[in-house]
């Protein structure tokens, strides 16, 4: 149900236990001494890229939702930046024993790197996170939710909406209002239930129809969502929203009525990502709008699990938390939606489809999700680099990168600017091979030399 003139017609919606353990494999120990050598580097760089140009707003608004003063939200924002590089290189140094990696909020920057096997506990201390020994890997239980991505696509989930791996306690838990429905999918599915949780839930998670990355506009004249985030597509101009938001072909126009754009193309459900093309009376900016100021956009670096995040929209202005869960499925009315990111953020309707920012790194648009902002809630985002990516989308930024650094040497080489990289993602540049430890889309000023935070040389 959309959002329309008149009225909002829609209500806002939705361990293992673990040993420290000493030990040493000859994989990650091999790669130890040259991550302790290069960490500062990669904090420096990491904190540039996540703290340079945050917005006041955005640190005010962590004060009011996280309960910190303004040297606690810089100081968080500058150590999960750095605990994100760090953990992206140990994943590449853990290989197939690595099960994911959390930070622990607050202010002490303090990150958990989970392993399958007890004898990486030393590297991953040399490499300045906690060890934590656990049963199943990441790439165990991402197969698993893969498995009960593909069972959902023929059921009728909406009695267990909700399913996610949880890192922190190295699980694939099932959010279920009747606990026998998300036993029949996993059942379905033919998950091992050694691998998952069920927990009981009350929640029927359905879309939040706005979005917002700044400013609201219109479908069709009367449904109303809000911009995510401004893009370019070779010299055409636009902005990625939600899918639920519009079809293709579908007007748009601003929230001065004046004519805007057309849908080029939408999903939903399965994932929920759209992008509209603006006519020539429409520039593209790289900001988030929120009450008349400017919130600098400077790229798409992925937030960590436990990292703070906060989000725009039309109805409710700012709000913050945290990300819970990476790559969560959730079941709405319409069905179900896969690869979207859980947070503890509220939100309420009219901010479906509103900007979720990190810093200044933009994470994705709002999708749906339970709760409302005077009792807090559950919201799930649309991941942003995978809009950018399926349509060929570039993020609009200011263009100021992590700083000077290294020189670019020679640029030849399979690294690309525009291009959407994942961690592990390997390219060439200068004579070097490099290998992605965060995933983000590239830009110029963040060739592989210049950014250790996002870049490590094979």
């Amino acid at each position: 149900m959309p959002h329309r003139h008149t009225r909002a017609a829609c209500a806002a919606v939705v361990a293992t236990g673990a040993l420290v353990l000493t030990g040493l494999s000859g994989q990650a120990g091999a790669q130890a001494a040259s991550t302790t050598q290069s960490r500062a580097a990669v904090q420096s760089a990491a904190r540039t890229l996540h703290t340079a140009d945050t917005s006041a707003a955005v640190l005010d608004a962590m004060q009011r939702d996280l309960g910190i003063d303004r040297q606690q939200a810089e100081h968080r924002l500058a150590n999960e930046a750095g605990a994100g590089a760090t953990a992206g290189r140990l994943r590449a140094a853990l290989g197939a024993d690595y099960a994911g990696a959390w930070v622990h909020g607050a202010d002490s920057g303090r990150l958990s790197v989970a392993t399958t096997d007890a004898a990486d506990a030393a590297a991953i201390r040399a490499g300045g996170a906690e060890a934590v020994v656990v049963r199943h890997s990441l790439a165990s239980l991402d197969a698993a939710k893969a498995r009960l991505d593909r069972a959902a696509a023929h059921r009728d989930t909406r009695d267990a909406p909700a399913w996610y791996v949880d890192v922190p306690t190295n699980t694939l838990v099932v959010q279920a209002l009747r606990p026998a429905a998300a036993r029949d999918l996993l059942a379905a599915a033919g998950v091992d239930r050694s691998l998952a949780k069920v927990v009981k839930t009350s929640e029927r998670p359905r879309p939040l129809y706005d979005l917002r990355g700044g400013d609201a506009y219109y479908i069709n004249g009367n449904t109303r969502c809000s911009i995510g985030f401004p893009i370019t597509r070779g010299t055409q101009q636009g902005f990625a929203s939600a899918g639920h938001c519009g079809q293709a072909g579908s007007t748009t126009t601003g929230s001065n009525q004046v004519s805007q754009g057309t849908f080029q193309a939408s999903i939903f459900p399965g994932n929920d990502m759209s992008w509209v093309a603006t006519n020539s009376s429409w520039t593209a900016t790289p900001y988030v709008s929120q009450n008349g100021q400017n919130l600098q956009v400077t790229g798409s670096t992925v937030a960590t699990v436990g990292s703070s995040v906060c989000r725009s929209g039309s109805t409710t202005g700012w709000h913050c938390g945290t990300v819970q869960q990476l790559n969560s499925s959730v079941t709405y009315q319409e069905g179900t939606v896969s690869g979207v990111t859980r947070t503890s953020v509220c939100a309420e309707p009219g901010d479906s489809g509103g900007s979720f920012i990190s810093g200044s790194q933009a994470q994705g648009v709002t999708s749906g999700g339970t709760g409302n902002c005077s009792s807090g809630g559950t919201t799930y985002f649309q991941p942003i680099n995978p809009i950018l990516s399926n349509y060929g989308l570039t993020l609009k930024t200011t263009g100021d990168g992590p700083g000077p650094g290294p020189g670019p040497g020679d640029p030849s080489g399979t690294w690309a600017a525009g291009t959407v990289y994942q961690p592990g993602d390997t390219v060439t540049y200068g004579g070097s091979t490099y290998r992605c430890l965060q995933g983000h889309q590239a830009q110029p000023g963040w060739e592989p030399p210049n950014v250790p935070a996002l870049w490590a040389q094979s």
